[in-house]
């Protein structure tokens, strides 16, 4: 059975010490999905939500949330990020947008975290910049792609 990095011999929450780790190139992608109502999905793809332009806002939204990861999630180390982009793919079928972050640094711990932070981030400002038009719109399976670097190497879902 794996231990849990996070929990110390006595059963106490503790940050992870990664001083003896090297740095290495470390990548991660995560993605989440928001389901809306027709009206909502035309409004959001014609850029006609009176709060602005609800894809450039959630692209912002979501590095902003990726870079502040370590401010929320309370054991998370604080990144020097070389690199955070978020993708916004509007499905007009399932009346759905799809964020993508992906995050990237050279460091002694991984990314995944921000990743997922920043996937997680983006969906909320679209709730928010949308709520007015629809409130029962659904945000669900935000995860984890893949992430590379470090000692475990290469993952993928």
């Amino acid at each position: 059975m794996a231990e849990l990095s996070h929990i110390n011999e006595k059963g106490d929450a503790v940050m992870v010490d990664v001083s003896d780790k090297r740095d290495t190139v470390r990548e991660a992608r995560a993605s989440g999905k928001i389901y809306m109502n027709s009206e909502c999905f035309e409004l959001v793809s014609s850029d006609k939500i009176e709060k602005g332009n609800v894809q450039a806002t959630a692209r912002i939204a979501g590095i902003m949330g990726a870079k502040r990861t370590f401010e929320i999630i309370p054991l998370c180390h604080m990144l020097n990020l070389t690199k955070v982009h978020i993708d916004i793919e509007l499905d007009e079928k399932e009346k759905s947008i799809t964020a993508i972050c992906t995050v990237r640094t050279t460091g002694k711990t991984g990314v995944e975290m921000e990743a997922l932070t920043g996937a997680a981030t983006a969906l909320l400002t679209i709730y928010d910049m949308c709520k007015a038009v629809d409130k029962a719109m659904r945000i669900e399976d935000i995860h984890l792609l893949y992430k590379t670097g470090g000692k475990s190497g290469a993952w993928e879902a």
